[in-house]
């Protein structure tokens, strides 16, 4: 990964080009960096994005030129298989994505299709809202098809990263008594976590086996995900929503002898977008405290070393600084 000159792109049919007011790193972009995760090179990283319409290609309503939007991630898909036909783009064969299949938003300019743009709120900053693309990825895993959490449930969220933090303020939203753990390395997120009213633990806090009926595993860590499996239920369902990266060893005879349920969530459809700027607009997920520093693109190595320490959250680009 390198910053590089690049030219000014031009919208296509039923395209717009957006100047990036804030371009989030996410977990995926980390794993980009570190050969874990696959994309099409040479692409500019970068999937969580607000800006503002500055092209309209042809076919577009040219009043979109100057509005404030975040756009959903996928680029092109078939449009014709049945993971499409049945409102499920995002497990397209042939789906093409900002940031690894095209090129993404940690650059002055990207160019995205119109059909995926959605208005910011005017209460949000730009680096905020940027993050509307993880609010409809938990919501794809949580608030979808498998009716996951609900008032009477007991959630666990392990790891309070960004994505953790996000899902417990969906539980929440849902009605479910929240807890969120960490590692002792976590104490300024656990920290965070508890002036967002969540109960907090870290690791150095022995582990209730059975305790909770849900646990959203959002660490990616074997560990966690094993503490998860041990903290379950019996009957209980696990949501993973974090990406480990490598082959590991987990305790699955958990999942035998408690008749557990794992289910996971991938990226985000059209349905979780809408659903998550309601919950932005409902002010029932709160964005702003997540964001713990906007960069400069030319500073993008400690950016991303932060990213991945644990001393913030949501490192977020303005390329325009």
């Amino acid at each position: 990964m390198d910053l590089i000159e690049f030219p000014r792109p031009i919208a296509g049919h039923g395209n717009v080009v957006l100047e990036v007011a804030a371009a989030g790193i996410c977990g995926t972009d980390i794993h980009i960096l570190k050969g874990e995760y696959k994309v099409v090179p040479p692409v500019i990283v970068g999937h969580e994005v607000c800006g503002f319409v500055c092209d309209a290609g042809e076919g577009v309503d040219p009043a979109l030129v100057g509005k404030r939007v975040v756009t959903e991630t996928f680029y092109s898909v078939c449009h014709t298989c049945a993971y499409c036909r049945n409102g499920r783009p995002n497990m397209c064969a042939n789906r093409k994505s900002i940031g690894t299949h095209a090129n993404g938003a940690m650059t002055r300019w990207v160019e995205v299709p119109s059909h995926g743009l959605h208005a910011v709120p005017d209460f949000m900053s730009d680096a905020a809202a940027s993050m509307a693309e993880p609010v409809a990825f938990v919501t794809n895993s949580m608030a979808g098809e498998y009716n996951y959490v609900g008032p009477d449930n007991e959630v666990l969220v392990i790891g309070p990263g960004a994505i953790g933090l996000i899902a417990a303020q969906v539980a929440r939203a849902a009605g479910a008594n929240v807890n969120i753990r960490g590692t002792t390395k976590d104490k300024a997120r656990l920290d965070l976590a508890e002036r967002l009213g969540f109960s907090v633990s870290d690791n150095d806090t022995p582990l209730v086996p059975q305790s909770f009926d849900r646990v959203v595993e959002c660490s990616g860590s074997p560990y966690g995900i094993a503490d998860a499996l041990a903290a379950l239920t019996k009957g209980g369902h696990l949501m993973q929503m974090g990406i480990v990266g490598r082959d590991s060893q987990l305790p699955f005879d958990y999942v035998c002898y408690k008749e557990l349920k794992i289910t996971a969530g991938f990226a985000s459809t059209p349905k979780s977008w809408l659903r998550a700027m309601k919950l932005i607009r409902d002010r029932k997920v709160d964005l702003e405290p997540l964001v713990s520093d906007v960069c400069a693109l030319h500073a993008w190595k400690t950016a991303f070393d932060r990213s991945m320490s644990a001393e913030g959250v949501k490192f977020v680009f303005d390329p325009r600084l």
